[in-house]
């Protein structure tokens, strides 16, 4: 019984099971509130994607119009969609999810031209590495590498990521984004840096046509849990192998650059045909567009033909390579019929001493009426002169075609013999090694065309959510009756 006087001994209880009945929870408690917090710090890189953007329709139109009488090229790269929008490629960066900040920098440029003037052109504007970046405030703008010349001084400078314009976002929430990130249509608004970039042709505050971006977001792979320490003299199984893989039974190794005679057995060949004429597909006349088949790819502002078969003798100067792949134009539909049904398929680069010709089978239908039968056609020629050995590749980077008479009735007169056609770039192997150059990253296919951003709901973390928080509410009831139990034992 208590002694009068004296406050009750509580009993003893067992400290060691009553810390963990509390230890338990509150452990789920902070895993509960880690996980949430370690997504967003694994922050999902950019990785790919295209940023779509016409500056400003009335620019272009002055640029090739009477009074500046220019033109415009594509560097690094870039492409055209739809004759008026310039695609800019590979995009890379990074993204907080838990923010919505996103710094996309996008690969390509563009270069416009006019005012030719005492053999120089007064207009002279170069616009490249464009990246989108977005604040967590929800503010963005458009930056670029710009080159420029003035038109008081005539003097030319160059600015390193200029802030061109500003981006309105809103109403629209970057948070929480995966997979495919797309924006259409965003509105873009000329700053004081991007009116100095336009050699003064518009005042800060003028309205630039809408972008449209897409970005893949991919979240880096979790760091992989620690490896014993490997033992001084590792056996031979457990020491990854650096050599090249063995050849399959029945072929025969790609000898080295430096012999007499090389046989070819992988390769790349690279052409956009010609970019009017792509444009004269997808634009407002064919309403058309094109197929890829066999293994060829979209390059955005080329395609590529690959598996190349053929050998290559330095000592004379021949070459014989062959392509598989087919790429298919089609427009001028008129009922179930397409006016334009054109077919290119697997190209065959032919080389002896300075003479280059590029001979594609050409099928199907031309503007002009004529149908083909699939045959061999010598579209374009080249100089030869410009394969180089580099890398352990044969090679030729942005080569000059020039149509010829064959090749000017394959395309049903649209172009007369002796058109400059797309250059052409080509990447031949020359030894196991060797590496081909990759293709630019375009991204993922947009899967959305409204400028929202939602979080994947099949991402672990949130995967996790209820069931630790339903493991969180069990455990904190179990403690809770232990603690219950614990008071009412005399």
């Amino acid at each position: 019984m208590p002694v009068p006087g004296r406050p009750p001994v509580p009993p003893r209880r067992p400290a060691g099971r009553l810390r963990t009945a509390l230890v338990l929870p509150l452990a789920l408690l902070l895993a509960l509130a880690w996980l949430p917090g370690r997504a967003a710090a694994a922050d999902p890189a950019v990785s790919g994607g295209r940023l779509d953007w016409g500056l400003k329709q009335s620019f272009l139109s002055y640029v090739t119009g009477p009074i500046a009488n220019g033109k415009w090229a594509l560097t690094g790269g870039a492409a055209t969609v739809g004759g008026s929008v310039f695609r800019f490629h590979s995009a890379t960066g990074s993204y907080d999810p838990s923010t919505g900040a996103l710094s996309a920098a996008f690969q390509g440029g563009v270069r416009f031209t006019g005012h030719q003037e005492n053999g120089g052109n007064a207009l002279d504007l170069a616009i490249s590495h464009l990246t989108v970046k977005a604040t967590a405030g929800g503010g963005a703008a458009l930056y670029a590498d710009v080159s420029s010349k003035s038109r008081e001084s005539g003097q030319t400078s160059s600015t390193g990521q200029a802030r061109l314009a500003d981006l309105s976002l809103a109403g629209v929430s970057l948070k929480n984004a995966t997979g495919t990130l797309t924006l259409s249509n965003v509105p873009a608004t000329l700053t004081a840096a991007g009116a100095n970039a336009f050699g003064g042709f518009y005042t800060a505050g003028t309205a630039l046509d809408p972008l449209t971006f897409s970005v893949t977001l991919k979240t880096p792979a979790a760091t992989p849990s620690p490896t014993p320490t490997p033992s001084a003299t590792p056996t031979p199984s457990a020491t990854p192998s650096t050599a090249p893989a063995a050849e399959p039974s029945g072929t025969t190794a790609a000898p080295s650059a430096s012999a007499t005679a090389t046989a070819l057995d992988r390769g790349a060949l690279d052409w956009g045909v010609r970019r009017t004429f792509r444009d004269y597909v997808t634009g407002s006349i064919a309403r058309g567009g094109w197929q890829l088949d066999g293994g060829a790819a979209d390059g955005g502002a080329f395609f590529r033909w690959t598996s190349a078969r053929g050998s290559w003798d330095p000592a004379a100067r021949t070459l014989d390579a062959s392509f598989t792949g087919t790429v298919r134009f089609t427009g001028l539909r008129e009922g179930d019929t397409d006016g334009l049904d054109l077919t290119l398929a697997n190209p065959r680069l032919t080389a002896t001493g300075a003479e280059g010709r590029l001979t594609f089978d050409v099928s199907g239908r031309t503007p002009d009426g004529a149908t083909r039968t699939p045959a061999p056609v010598e579209i374009a020629t080249f100089d030869a002169n410009a394969l180089k050995t580099e890398n352990d590749l044969l090679t030729a980077t942005d080569l000059p075609l020039t149509l010829t008479s064959a090749g000017a009735g394959a395309f049903g007169g649209l172009y007369p013999a002796g058109t400059e056609m797309d250059p052409l770039t080509v990447s031949l192997p020359l030894t196991p090694t060797a590496t081909i150059p990759p293709l630019p990253d375009l991204g993922a296919t947009p899967v959305t065309t409204t400028p929202t951003a939602t979080a994947d709901s099949s991402s672990p973390s949130a995967a996790l959510l209820p069931a630790l928080a339903l493991a969180l509410t069990a455990a904190a009831a179990a403690a809770t009756a232990f603690v219950v139990r614990r008071r009412k034992r005399p």
